[in-house]
């Protein structure tokens, strides 16, 4: 039928995201798939019945064994843009160019990040023309650059102000981003937290993240920190809010409590972590720390509740003497 017929005669639109290659064509993904439930179900699937993301359609392909490729690259991630900014920091806060050695470096480094997946990288993906093409959206953001800005992104802005805001830290952790993509040890970690990651916010990015968590997990360390409050005649209550799993869940509850790694993820390098970098929290807490940077420390976390807490009791105790002050003129006016 040829493509602009086929895609009219199913009332479906070209592929913005996915294609499927198929004897070297291009093929729009969610149209294959829509108009392949056909031939198995009876009918076509109307465009609004599915998505041709990569959960959806693209991902139907994948599983036959078809290959599906991205049409365009994945938006920049943190990590992605904290090394950009690195970069473009120690060019004096401007913009390289595409044939600058170091942005090739820097090419070569971003497409070691496992970060996106492969049927989502096209070609051209992190190539040095796009990420000279990120130094200027960094370098045109800038306080100080006063001409038109290239187009960049929100995330670009942010992180742009960080590096401003703490310069010694955020340069760190670009250095600790390099140093575990070159060791192999973020690499190791890839996508080992991602169920998280949309609810976790952290300067340093998804991978420093990663590896946080999984230290964090480890069951080794966790159960020397578990046996070292115990020796010491402590219980494993959290540190923060004070909730103890064997006092509320009885048996079920006895030994369970959450670790939490305190040192700030740019301090975080390849050191042996010590119990003392340790603290012992309740799931909840433990969720409310990592929800919003900068996390509190345990400590902090706790003088929030606490605060929280006396500022209800007082709030209660004023309701409480009005409705008194209410009530006595009433029983009086009653009498």
């Amino acid at each position: 039928m040829g493509r602009e017929a086929f895609l009219d005669e199913y009332h479906f639109g070209k592929a913005r995201s996915y294609v499927l290659v198929h004897d070297g064509q291009e093929y729009d993904s969610k149209a294959i798939a829509g108009v392949a439930h056909k031939w198995d179900q009876g009918r076509a699937l109307a465009p609004g019945e599915f998505s041709g993301g990569k959960d959806h359609a693209a991902a139907w392909l994948k599983r036959l064994g078809f290959q599906v490729k991205a049409v365009q690259n994945p938006d920049w991630a943190r990590d992605e843009i904290i090394l950009a900014c690195d970069l473009v920091m120690t060019n004096g806060w401007k913009g390289l160019d595409a044939q600058d050695s170091r942005v090739f470096e820097l090419s070569a480094l971003l497409q070691l990040l496992p970060i996106h997946a492969d049927a989502d990288r096209n070609e051209t993906f992190r190539n040095p023309n796009g990420v000279a093409r990120k130094t200027f959206d960094i370098a045109t953001r800038h306080p100080n650059y006063h001409g038109k800005p290239t187009k960049g992104g929100a995330l670009d802005v942010e992180v742009l102000h960080e590096f401003l805001a703490r310069p010694d830290e955020m340069t760190k952790v670009a250095r600790l981003i390099r140093e575990g993509i070159s060791a192999g040890d973020l690499q190791d970690l890839a996508q080992a937290d991602d169920d998280l990651d949309d609810d976790f916010s952290a300067p340093e990015g998804r991978l420093l993240l990663r590896r946080h968590r999984a230290r964090e997990r480890n069951k080794g360390l966790r159960k020397k920190k578990i046996e070292s409050i115990l020796r010491k005649g402590g219980t494993l209550a959290c540190e923060a809010c004070g909730f103890d799993f064997e006092e509320v869940y009885g048996e079920r509850g006895a030994g369970y409590v959450e670790c939490h790694h305190v040192v700030p993820l740019h301090e975080a390098g390849e050191g042996n972590t010590k119990l003392s970098d340790l603290a012992l929290i309740c799931a909840n807490c433990h969720r409310m720390i990592h929800r919003r940077a900068p996390w509190p420390t345990p400590g902090e976390l706790r003088a929030d509740i606490e605060a929280r807490r006396r500022a209800r009791l007082r709030e209660t105790a004023f309701v409480g003497h009005q409705r008194t002050e209410t009530a006595v003129p009433s029983a009086a006016q009653e009498n």
